[in-house]
């Protein structure tokens, strides 16, 4: 398993390199970053979270059973979800948002124990490319929308506390200084 940023650390807040190499290195990486995602109990994880600056994050909102609750649609079709999950999406850009906007509790594998509710378009449509650097379009909306802008603001060093309101940082505020706190601590008692 990878190791997890956390928060105060300052890659988190850095923003990606566009990839250009599509080769077995980003295979293997996108690999490990979903077994990684897997073994911390989480639906996504984004390059930034294993310490590297570049534009590549993975996801999986595949329900563990049950219907989806969520729709989509990947180069205009709608393949059974379970044949395009684990899902690795490279240099993605968001193009369009909804008008319409819901608030849901995120939480986040860089701050572990901390959630708070976030505001966020519904439907995204984004484009990305996969690991072959093949070019893909997806439109999405529920926990799939919500999992990606989360984890392409992290490629854009985006924290999901910043897309909180005041009152809500303001709650969290004694818990993510404490996190801070133990997380820089973490950093200077590691060897060099």
């Amino acid at each position: 398993m990878l190791r997890i940023t956390k928060y105060g650390e300052g890659i988190l807040t850095q923003k990606g390199a566009l990839i250009e190499k599509f080769d077995e290195e980003l295979i293997d990486l996108a690999d490990e970053m979903v077994d990684t995602m897997y073994e911390a109990h989480g639906i996504g994880l984004a390059a930034q979270q294993i310490d590297k600056a570049i534009m590549l994050c993975v996801l999986d909102v595949a329900p563990d059973e049950g219907d989806i609750n969520f729709s989509y649609e990947l180069d205009g079709k709608k393949p059974p979800i379970d044949l395009i999950m684990p899902m690795a999406l490279v240099n993605p850009i968001i193009h369009r948002v909804s008008d319409d906007k819901d608030v849901q509790e995120e939480g986040c594998l860089s701050f572990p124990e901390i959630h708070g509710d976030v505001k966020r378009p519904s439907s995204i449509e984004v484009e990305f490319k996969d690991l072959d650097g093949a070019n893909h379009s997806l439109k999405c909306d529920g926990i799939f929308a919500r999992c990606i802008q989360h984890e392409v603001d992290h490629l854009n060093g985006i924290l999901f506390t910043d897309r909180m309101d005041s009152k809500t940082r303001k709650h969290l505020k004694n818990d993510l200084r404490r996190l801070k706190e133990i997380t820089v601590a973490g950093l200077k008692n590691q060897p060099q």
